[in-house]
């Protein structure tokens, strides 16, 4: 796909400056809607801790156990 293509060669470009800021980017973003939608503080504790696992599946595969 034409789309895919282009962001995998501009995220090429980036460097470990340029992801920890999108990082801290997201955080903000994440702090910002918590202050505004005092509800999200009340998600239980093992729903965010599941949602952590599988967010974390992929990345620590293609980390760890991914043959180049």
């Amino acid at each position: 796909m034409k789309i895919i293509r282009f962001f995998n060669q501009k995220s090429s470009l980036f460097t470990i400056w340029d992801i920890k800021l999108a990082q801290l980017t997201a955080m903000l973003l994440v702090l910002i809607l918590v202050k505004y939608i005092p509800v999200l503080l009340k998600i239980d504790v093992l729903v965010l801790i599941v949602l952590l696992i599988i967010s974390a599946l992929r990345p620590c595969y293609v980390m760890f156990f991914k043959k180049s």
